[in-house]
């Protein structure tokens, strides 16, 4: 080691006069132990909040189908039972309007039974 190396080395490690000897190393900021679990509790709430309005929306769907559900059993049996109807009242006119109903004689009582 040569003389003029020693002193840049010494002078490396001691600081001169009025010169600050401390560094201050940039250090990168974090979250702390306790504002990680308020932010967890916090998100966990948040992600809990959002299921529950789901799972309500898909209730009230779920009423909103079956009553609609209900609804159409009901009309499709008025609608089967106004086919009935109609289907009779139709085949009593066809049945007024036939040459066989028009050939017939009409039936009158002969005689009454008496008890």
């Amino acid at each position: 080691m040569t003389y003029s190396s020693s002193l840049a080395l010494s002078r490396r490690t001691v600081g001169r006069r009025g010169q600050n000897t401390v560094t201050f190393a940039v250090r990168a900021r974090s979250l702390g132990p306790i504002s990680n679990t308020i932010i967890l509790i916090v998100l966990t709430c948040l992600i809990g909040l959002l299921y529950l309005t789901q799972v309500t929306k898909t209730n009230s769907y779920g009423y909103t189908i079956n009553n609609l559900q209900s609804q159409q059993a009901k009309l499709k049996d008025q609608e089967s039972n106004l086919e009935v109807t109609a289907a009779r009242l139709q085949s009593l006119d066809r049945v007024a309007a036939s040459n066989v109903a028009k050939n017939l004689v009409p039936a009158t009582p002969t005689a009454v039974v008496n008890q």
